[in-house]
């Protein structure tokens, strides 16, 4: 369960940022912001390869997808706090004796720094044949699909809320591709108004389907997590 980060008696001095001749005001209030940030100083203190990390531990927390000797796929892996938690969580080291051992794959355009109990691989999703080199890879269909991918900021906000639900959704058809039945699909999206589309496809394929804001996701942010259980078939 993920710990509490903030609590009465725990007093924490903020640092201030001065803003700088020649960096902008936005600029410094994202470096104050990550300066301030509890769950990214928590992350260095853990281990782990970002704040990212804690958003899918507290979505696991909630749904429990990933359970001792799944098949995890993790899209968009870099940098691998997603697949630090997976590891963990479906036993891929082993390390429970009396627990099944899973299997944690993780995908990405670039090379990512290895994880012990991964097996990470350069691929583009999107290639004619990547299903079923990850299957191959996973010696079978996945339990679970997960992604945290966005696409590359435009600085316009409608042109990236469009680009993050095509990435999604290409995320979302894969998935179609490579789980088992009764499996589970988790990916970030935006709010903005295109989501119905990828809403009305997935309560197609899966029994279930639920939108949620972890708490490591900053309140100001417009990302939210869908998770998708009950896989068809």
């Amino acid at each position: 369960m993920a710990k509490n980060i903030s609590g009465r008696g725990q007093r924490e001095l903020r640092v201030k940022v001065k803003t700088a001749r020649g960096r902008k005001l936005s600029s410094t209030r994202w470096l104050e912001r990550q300066l301030n940030d509890p769950y990214i100083k928590r992350a260095q203190t853990d281990g782990y390869r970002g704040r990212a990390a804690y958003k899918i531990m507290e979505l696991d927390d909630k749904f429990r997808f990933l359970v001792p000797g799944a098949r995890v796929v993790d899209l968009g892996c870099a940098p691998g706090g997603w697949c630090q938690i997976a590891v963990k969580r479906v036993n891929a080291l082993g390390e429970r004796k009396d627990k099944a051992v899973g299997n944690v794959l993780g995908v990405d355009l670039q090379e990512v720094e290895p994880i012990a109990g991964a097996e990470l691989h350069v691929l583009d999703f999107l290639e004619d044949d990547a299903d079923q080199k990850v299957k191959d890879w996973l010696g079978g269909p996945a339990d679970v699909v997960m992604s945290d991918m966005a696409a590359a900021s435009s600085g316009h906000k409608q042109t990236d809320h469009m680009r993050i639900m095509a990435l999604c959704e290409a995320a979302a058809y894969f998935a179609f591709d490579v789980l088992n039945e009764g499996g589970t699909f988790v990916a970030k999206v935006l709010a903005g108004g295109a989501e119905g589309s990828l809403q009305k496809l997935l309560k197609e394929k899966f029994t279930k389907v639920v939108n949620v804001k972890p708490p490591a996701s900053r309140s100001d942010s417009s990302e939210k997590f869908v998770v998708a259980t009950g896989f068809r078939g």
